[in-house]
């Protein structure tokens, strides 16, 4: 009996579970229900929306970075900064420092999370590293001070630099036999001496160059039409296409990519972004095509870039798009109703109450944001009465968790450590949002 319970209760589980559903299934409601097929439509509508605005302009460069982690950036390197084994203080540190630079989503982030970790990161800086990526958005939070008031810019700023460090302290901690061992390991292999094939500087000047690439493409847009955010904005495709030429030269310098072919494409580029001004992804698309193409085609490093950056893309792509149209049909884009009624999270958020800011939390948790996103849907919903603590709880869970990422980190990091992460983040935001919400008197 003792060895059924140990090896089958997942099954077990799982099929109690699914004989629950198909034993209440209200196929009459359903049937009837408009509501049903108009989350069938969110949930196309969601993922067409996430394929036009987030695969070619979020997930392929990061996908391009971390093919690059992944044969550019020895394992020795990332053992010595960000293993288990490094210097706490300069660990948690680089994780940290690291996210807030690129402020991408929670899906955006993972190519590169996967990317650090797998060459021989510690498990404890690389979840710092992949909560503070989407979570310490500096221009997220300037936005959050200036839309839904300064008191709760200030709270996500701290609460999201503390939570990187906490949370990312805490897996080390629960998981620290595995950790132990991982640091023996460590110890005792000794890694073979790996072929430079440029200084340090260059390799840090080209990582600079890809990551401004992204970070600048994907600038949103601010409320205000003034001001250094704005002309950002403004400019943000002459910021993009001057990084694009450096990028270019770079690629002709240093990995030996042939100069015609490279200008070839260099050239179609600057056409298409000539002749459609207002259709930039098409110039965008074409330089991705023609970076692949070259690339992939390409003798030695160049080709493992190309190789390693698709092996991310079969990875991750698939079961993020499988997530966000879930996430769809069950809650809609912002200002659609799909499955789950959107005043029962409303309902739901009103107060400070341990609920309020527990559902408020596991709600974030499970939906999708974009960046920048959250700020209007957090102003609907302190509109229609959620408690400053829910606010800032969802503030603090949404941005960096969603249905897809956690379908992606498990096949990353295991079940385990996927289910305590996302445990971590929702209970960390859960107590910080009844804490803030006491000292707001809310």
């Amino acid at each position: 009996m003792n060895t059924f319970w140990k090896t089958e209760w997942k099954s077990l589980a799982l099929i109690t579970a699914v004989f629950i559903v198909c034993f209440y299934l209200p196929v009459e409601y359903l049937q009837q229900s408009q509501r049903l097929i108009d989350s069938f439509w969110e949930a196309l509508y969601l993922v067409r929306w996430y394929a036009q605005e987030h695969v070619l302009l979020c997930l392929i460069p990061a996908f391009i970075i971390a093919g690059a982690i992944s044969v550019f950036i020895s394992q020795a390197a990332v053992m010595k900064y960000l293993g288990v084994n490094a210097n706490k203080l300069l660990a948690y540190g680089v994780a940290s420092v690291s996210g807030t630079i690129l402020a991408v989503c929670s899906c955006t982030v993972l190519p590169l999370f996967a990317g650090i970790y797998k060459r021989g990161a510690g498990l404890g800086p690389a979840i710092a590293f992949l909560y503070s990526g989407p979570a310490i958005n500096v221009l997220a939070i300037v936005l959050t001070a200036k839309v839904l008031g300064p008191e709760l810019g200030i709270a996500r700023a701290i609460g999201a630099v503390l939570f990187s460090v906490v949370i990312g302290l805490l897996m080390s901690l629960i998981f620290r036999k595995e950790e132990q061992a991982k640091a023996v390991a460590a110890a005792q292999f000794i890694l073979p001496e790996e072929k430079v094939n440029r200084p340090l500087w260059q390799n840090s000047l080209f990582f600079f160059v890809m990551v401004a690439i992204l970070v600048f493409v994907n600038w949103g847009k601010p409320l205000e039409t003034s001001g250094i955010w704005y002309a950002l904005y403004a400019g943000k495709w002459w910021i993009t296409g001057l990084f694009g030429l450096i990028f270019a030269v770079l690629l002709v310098l240093w990995f030996n990519l042939k100069a015609l072919s490279v200008a070839a494409v260099a050239i179609a580029v600057a056409l298409l972004a000539f002749l459609f001004p207002e259709q930039p992804l098409a110039a965008f698309a074409a330089a991705v095509i023609g970076f692949a193409v070259l690339t992939s085609s390409a003798p030695d490093e160049a080709s493992d870039w190309f190789s390693a950056s698709w092996e991310f893309a079969k990875l991750i792509l698939p079961l993020l798009l499988i997530g966000v149209l879930i996430a769809g049909f069950l809650l809609g884009r912002p200002g659609h109703e799909a499955l789950i009624p959107s005043e029962w999270i409303t309902q739901m958020v009103g107060g400070n109450s341990f609920s309020a800011n527990f559902f408020a939390s596991i709600s974030g948790a499970f939906m999708y944001f974009a960046t920048l996103t959250e700020v209007p849907i957090l102003q609907g919903l302190l509109g229609s009465g959620m408690g400053q603590g829910p606010a800032l709880a969802l503030l603090l869970a949404g941005p960096a968790l969603s249905l897809p990422s956690m379908l992606v980190l498990r096949t990353i990091m295991g079940n385990t450590k996927t289910f305590v992460y996302v445990l971590l983040v929702v209970i960390m935001a859960t107590i910080t949002g009844m804490i803030y919400g006491s000292m707001m008197g809310v």
